[in-house]
């Protein structure tokens, strides 16, 4: 008999790429997970990795079955739902990874709409770059990510199922007193400091390229992972940024101007594809597309207080 438990170390292992990170996922030691592994081969009666060097990899049957595991396991879970309910009434844990700017103006607010309606509905909110969330998607850490198509760094495969929520504006965002009208040059702005998110993150990568396409290479002064703190960092004087726009708060005091060249990042849902999904998940989908009537940037191309 299988143990799931030993096939989502084994699924993680996919996706995730070394022991060490399925450690960490798991809240796990590496020890304890190749102990695991290794009891999951001896269940199955089959070699399922092997050592290159320090490291392992799955060998060909270690693939099959991580990869069928995950079907298996979104199968299982499928059905602890049915059991769990009488009726229609979606009932169980949905865990949906999204990216910071998304989370306060689309997850929170659909969470909140479940909430009041399915009472034995529970969703957990888990923060994810799109560079982490698609591998927590793949390796079952997530049964939703709210996240983008436009990160070329990780493409979407066959492997998952696309639910279109919205699009958003990539902003430039300046000190309140550098107000201006009309659209943004950004090639105006290569003697500035800039603030920008953290190395091989998704804006990182993208305002990079936008400077470089504007023919400079930009002065980073600082480098943040919350843009709370970058939109600080603006409001102070201290820097200008390149910011989506669901991640502009109007609680602080600066100016958002458009682009010349209008970049906007299209911000879809993402599961896994294969079996149906459970009504639970197709309960937490319908809560998102409720929930895309995003508030419009206003003042956009002038004053923005």
């Amino acid at each position: 008999m299988l143990n799931p438990w030993r096939l989502r170390l084994l699924s993680q292992l996919d996706s995730l790429g070394t022991v060490r990170a399925v450690a960490q996922a798991a809240n796990l030691s590496a020890s304890s997970v190749s102990q695991q592994l290794a009891v999951l081969e001896a269940e199955t009666r089959t070699q399922l990795l092997e050592r290159t060097g320090r490291r392992v990899r799955l060998t060909p049957a270690g693939l099959i079955l991580a990869r069928r595991a995950r079907a298996i396991l979104d199968h299982m879970d499928g059905v602890e739902a049915e059991l769990r309910s009488l009726g229609d009434e979606p009932v169980g844990l949905v865990r949906v990874g999204a990216f910071q700017s998304a989370i306060h103006p689309m997850a929170v607010p659909a969470v909140r709409w479940l909430a009041d309606r399915h009472p034995h509905l529970e969703v957990e909110l888990l923060e994810l770059e799109p560079h982490e969330s698609l591998p927590a998607l793949r390796g079952g850490a997530a049964d939703i990510v709210i996240t983008t198509t436009d990160f070329v760094e990780q493409p979407l495969g066959p492997d998952v199922d696309i639910v279109a929520l919205t699009t958003d504006p990539i902003v430039l965002v300046l000190p309140q007193d550098r107000a201006a009208r009309g659209p943004a040059d950004l090639a105006a702005y290569a003697e500035e400091p800039w603030a920008f998110d953290m190395p091989q993150s998704y804006m990182a990568n993208l305002a990079t390229r936008l400077c470089r396409e504007s023919g400079f290479e930009p002065r980073v002064v600082c480098r943040f992972n919350n843009y709370l703190m970058t939109l600080q960092h603006v409001e102070a004087g201290l820097s200008i940024a390149l910011l989506p726009g669901l991640a502009v708060d109007p609680r602080y005091r600066v100016t958002i101007r458009e682009l010349a060249d209008p970049i906007t990042r299209s911000i879809t849902a993402v599961v896994r594809h294969g079996s149906p999904p459970r009504a639970a998940v197709t309960m937490v989908l319908d809560a998102l597309r409720r929930h895309t009537d995003l508030p419009a940037l206003s003042g956009i191309g002038a004053d923005q207080q």
